[in-house]
């Protein structure tokens, strides 16, 4: 009796999950048809988000960032300030550009008692956005992890040139920010909103004229 109950209670669970257009799966093309079919219902109202830094520019969230890119694909793109094996390895949202706004140098350092990934400043990286990007036209919207890249590559983004009424950090990054509940499954997981979290179109697949290659 007990295990039929169960049952029951995670296939409700499970179809109220999905009637809200929240559930992300594993093929892009749900994401934009889930995306399409609830266009009423945003995600981004179940997530509280905040700038991680102060920065020049605007905020702006993933749903918010989505539409703004399907309205005006011409003039308006994502720009993914990751690494180039963060962009591989773990995604990034489909049509985006990556241009780092650092590197990693393969070696781990100790800040502030945790261990992280040592990084190492892309030199060239106001270079890169106007060899790809017009400063009179074009709207870029920077992502990165969890949204504290983003907010420095808006600065760095106004001193070659950009305008920062086109410019915005994509608040919650790729990944989202980390559970802070600590009775939760979930908590120091990366689940707290992020573009993926918000179910929004994203893939592996590397392009050529998307993805960063320094001889480009």
């Amino acid at each position: 009796m007990k295990k039929n109950f169960k049952l029951l209670l995670f296939f409700t669970i499970t179809l109220s999950l999905f009637s809200t257009g929240c559930v992300t799966t594993s093929k892009n093309t749900t994401h934009q048809i889930v995306q399409h079919q609830y266009k009423d219902f945003n995600c981004s109202d179940y997530y509280h988000y905040k700038a991680e830094l102060n920065h020049e520019g605007r905020d702006v969230t993933p749903a918010q960032a989505y539409e703004m890119v399907l309205a005006d694909p011409e003039h308006t793109f994502i720009i993914d300030a990751r690494t180039p094996a963060e962009y591989a390895f773990i995604g990034h949202p489909t049509g985006s550009y990556n241009i780092p706004l650092k590197f990693s140098t393969n070696e781990i350092e100790e800040k502030g008692g945790h261990l992280t990934p040592k990084m190492t400043a892309n030199n060239n990286f106001g270079k890169n956005l106007l060899a790809k990007f017009n400063t009179s036209t074009d709207t870029l919207i920077f992502m990165c992890r969890s949204g504290k890249r983003s907010c420095t590559a808006c600065d760095e983004a106004i001193k070659v040139g950009f305008s920062k009424e086109k410019l915005f950090s994509l608040l919650g990054g790729f990944e989202g920010g980390k559970v802070e509940n600590k009775n939760s499954a979930f908590y120091g997981q990366r689940k707290a909103g992020g573009w993926v979290n918000e179910g929004l179109p994203w893939d592996y697949k590397l392009d050529a004229n998307l993805a960063y290659m320094r001889s480009k």
